[in-house]
């Protein structure tokens, strides 16, 4: 019987590129009886399959029933195409074209399978550094264009051994087309520097490296992004030298262990927290450390958290296994700059922190800090996004009419570039506060530019004047005539949240945060919008409180308790009697008093964050922050769930927008303070009573304006705490969304500038 063939296509994009979705399409081909052939091409990948109906129907099932791991779709598009003559059903090489998108996935950790081959003395990658597979290892960033195909990475030095290339051209394996395999005999090599950069003779560099950090030595570590600085996580000695050469005083430090097993004997973790960790993106996990861990104090100073993370790399691996104890790994930068990625760079900046260098001779072509991540309501939240997140896009609802690059904000930055219906949020860049940063800030923007071949048509910044990421937009924008949108601080974080959930509004957004510049030139952050894509109605906010020495109040938080306090008392604090005080001479508060007084650099605010400081710095007797949001962490972590009760708070609905009186709040924590009530209990009622007033809030909001979703974001909503507690408020009257990919802080901002741009301009 002559069964008529058919021919189909089948369009399959997303991140769908080096993570074995050609060989994916071809087994189930072969098993469906079906021929043709499948490509990568600057969209995604593309199948030309032929055979009769049933045969066709039987393998589209499979592509969209499932994928490799690693796959993330987003589009699957089949349409009817002319029949061919049966044949086999081949894998071709890649082709170009004018439309590009990214759909390279981003870095992946070592699966299983490798790993396996790294600790099998009789394979022949045993104990190899570069082992990778098509379902893990790097990829964003070593590749320099698309498609991504090994000529276009940094392994394209590397001519591949005949072992290696059969395993590459061969279709059942799993290393078919994984574009950095390598082995021992053909790939890349680790070596051991000395501090001067000079050549360390070693059989064993990994093993030699190891016992260098046994002995309390600083290590820089290159891996897939960057070069890391590290050190014995479990001895003092070693932690406060790489403190005082990195210049980080109290900040906590990142610490990688072996596995599993290690990060239960260091911290107590959560299914989910478990989960979070070994996930294939491998982020940095803040979790409570366990009593008895035997991490040193200085890793995390008065935290009871600590940032865990798992190798992700067979280096990894292969060097905690050689240090036998859990590492302190962070940025290989001096505070402020960004991390050092290229070789030479990495000497010249890391010479004076490093006592050796354990380095490799494959080019990292782009950098990629470690991304950090935490679990809400048993949920992943990330809060700094890069590798492993970076360039997975986020799909959006309203697809952008013209490509917008959207800037991001001065600190904690990531830009969005996004066209069609995906935005892809940059790698985070940092603080932009000096010029080296802003260097890596415009080199990221035109990688991403360049893989997608995209000239943004629209560029968005915040309102700020003097952030450089506004100065960037204005700049190119005189420079290349496009179009630039100012987007509100706290609009932008509330269209982000909104893009993510594939909410069209409007919606009840609270924002809250440290900072930003609001419409009437005043500080914003502690805001009710209703906020549509297109525009926003500010409903509420906090009570303003002057800075007193502008940026100096949010370094010394005395300043914020000093000026809190005398509007909670009407000017009769009993500041000496609170231990915040003991090291503030009488003649300093007075200074303060007197700036308030004339508005003499006293900025008012409204920000969430600067009250979350002023209590802070009440319940802790704390006066100094030596890095962001310390006092407010400290104010968390002091925090005794079993505590019940809430300070006492009001609304004024008599001003526009209604203001949450924050007195009796603050009156409330300082009388329990000098009644000798523990901090625990201190910050417990603080957390309790700002989630009741964020939820009365929108209760009122919605009495008058309707029932409407909820979205809380901005950076205060990173305390798993006070999330926590709102949400709880609500009971189900309200639906409320929090960020889960995109950053509820500054880092995921330019998604929503760029969703404001496009719905605030024509067509």
């Amino acid at each position: 019987m002559n069964v008529a063939r058919r021919g189909r296509r089948i369009e399959i994009r997303g991140t769908v590129q080096g993570v074995g979705m050609r060989p994916f399409v071809w087994r189930a081909a072969r098993d469906c009886g079906v021929s043709g052939r499948v490509r990568n091409d600057t969209a995604g990948v593309t199948v030309e399959a032929f055979g009769p109906a049933t045969a066709l129907d039987a393998f589209e099932g499979r592509l969209r029933a499932g994928g490799p791991p690693s796959a993330r779709v987003v589009s699957f598009r089949a349409v009817e195409i002319a029949p061919e003559e049966g044949g086999e059903f081949v894998i071709e090489e890649s082709t170009g074209a004018d439309e590009r998108r990214v759909s390279i996935p981003p870095d992946l950790s070592t699966c299983a399978d490798c790993m396996a081959e790294v600790l099998d003395p009789a394979d022949r990658r045993f104990h190899y550094p570069f082992t990778n597979c098509t379902g893990c290892g790097p990829r964003f960033t070593i590749v320099r264009d698309v498609p991504y195909d090994r000529a276009a990475t940094t392994m394209a030095p590397f001519r591949m051994c005949p072992d290696c290339a059969r395993e590459y051209r061969d279709p059942a394996d799993r290393r078919f087309h994984a574009e950095p395999v390598a082995c021992p005999a053909c790939g890349p090599r680790v070596s051991l520097l000395g501090a001067d950069g000079s050549p360390v003779a070693s059989l064993d560099p990994v093993a030699d490296a190891g016992a260098a950090l046994a002995a309390g030595l600083v290590l820089a570590v290159k891996g897939i992004g960057g070069y890391h600085l590290a050190c014995d996580a479990t001895t003092a000695a070693a932690v406060r030298t790489l403190r005082e050469r990195k210049r980080r005083d109290e900040k906590p430090l990142a610490v990688m262990v072996a596995d599993l097993a290690a990060a239960d004997r260091t911290a107590i973790l959560s299914g989910a927290e478990r989960d979070l960790l070994a996930s294939p993106e491998r982020p940095v996990v803040l979790v409570r450390r366990r009593e008895g861990s035997g991490l040193a104090p200085e890793v995390a100073p008065d935290a009871p958290t600590v940032g865990l993370l798992l190798p992700y790399s067979p280096l990894h691996h292969l060097l905690l296994a050689a240090a036998g104890r859990p590492l302190v790994m962070t940025s290989g930068n001096l505070s402020e700059e960004p991390i050092a990625f290229r070789d030479e760079d990495a000497l010249a900046r890391l010479s004076g922190i490093a006592d050796l260098f354990l380095v490799h001779d494959r080019e990292i072509e782009a950098r990629a800090d470690d991304s950090v991540a935490r679990v809400v309501l048993g949920r992943p939240l990330v809060m700094r996004r890069a590798r492993g997140f970076v360039p997975s896009p986020v799909a959006v609802s309203r697809p952008f009419h013209r490509p917008v690059l959207a800037c991001g904000a001065h600190l904690k930055n990531a830009f969005c570039l996004a066209s069609g219906g995906e935005a892809v949020l940059g790698p985070h860049v940092g603080d932009l506060e000096n010029l080296e940063t802003l260097r890596s800030f415009e080199e990221s923007v035109a990688r991403l530019e360049r893989f997608l071949r995209v000239r943004p048509a629209l560029l968005a910044h915040d309102l700020h004047p003097d952030y450089l990421s506004t100065r960037y937009a204005l700049d190119r924008s005189r420079r290349e005539g496009i179009p630039a949108v100012a987007v509100q601080h706290h609009h932008a974080h509330a269209a982000a949240a909104m893009a993510e959930h594939a909410l069209d509004g409007p919606v009840l957004a609270l924002t809250w945060d440290g900072t930003g510049l609001g419409t009437d030139g005043a500080s914003w952050g502690g805001e009710l919008l209703l906020a549509r894509y297109d525009g926003f109605e500010r409903l509420a906010t906090f009570r303003p409180l002057p800075l007193a020495g502008g940026d100096r109040a949010v370094r010394e938080p005395w300043r914020l308790a000093l000026v809190a306090l005398d509007q909670a008392f009407d000017g009769q604090a009993p500041l000496d009697s609170l231990p915040v005080f003991d090291a503030v001479p009488a003649p300093d508060r007075e200074v303060i008093r007197c700036m308030v007084a004339a508005g003499v650099n006293s900025p008012a605010a409204h920000g969430a964050g600067r009250l979350f400081d002023a209590v802070g710095a009440i319940a802790l007797g704390r006066g100094v922050s030596r890095y962001e949001g310390q006092v407010a962490i400290a104010l968390d972590a002091a925090a005794d769930d079993g505590v019940d009760g809430a300070y006492p708070f009001t609304v004024d609905t008599s001003t526009s927008p209604w203001q949450l009186d924050w007195r009796p709040i603050v009156r409330a924590a300082a009388e329990e303070v000098l009644r000798g009530v523990p901090p625990g209990a201190v910050s417990m009622r603080f957390h309790r009573a700002l989630a009741r007033a964020g939820a009365e809030m929108v209760r009122m909001a919605a009495d008058r304006r309707g029932r409407l979703p909820v979205v809380a974001t901005g950076g205060v909503f990173q305390n798993a705490r006070l999330a926590e507690l709102l949400v709880g408020e609500f009971a189900g009257r309200f639906e409320v969304y929090l960020p889960g990919r995109v950053p509820p802080g500054d880092g995921g901002i330019a998604l929503g500038q760029a969703v404001v741009a496009s719905a605030t301009t024509p067509p």
